[in-house]
């Protein structure tokens, strides 16, 4: 052993990790997502808006999974490789 390193332990995270990270963290997102989403239809039907059915927050919820999803990955990839240093 000359001192070579796995690429794990020496490289940032790469786009194919982060496309694990955020395909094991995606259903964990949407959960969120959903959540704060019913939440702010509650606050909004409480100020007279309409409010928002369960079913429709969830379906309201996908388009925004992917980009939370995205920094959701960036952020835990960059904490493990502040980690593994």
């Amino acid at each position: 052993m000359s001192g070579t390193r796995s690429p794990s332990r020496t490289a940032p995270a790469t786009r194919r990790n982060l496309w694990r990270l955020g395909l094991i963290l995606s259903p964990f997102v949407w959960g969120a997502v959903a959540i704060n989403l019913f939440m702010l239809g509650l606050i909004s039907a409480s100020v007279g808006w309409p409010s928002l059915s369960p079913v429709a927050t969830l379906i309201v919820a996908v388009p925004l999974t992917i980009p939370a999803t995205w920094l959701a990955a960036r952020w835990v990839g960059g904490l493990m490789d502040e980690a593994e240093r």
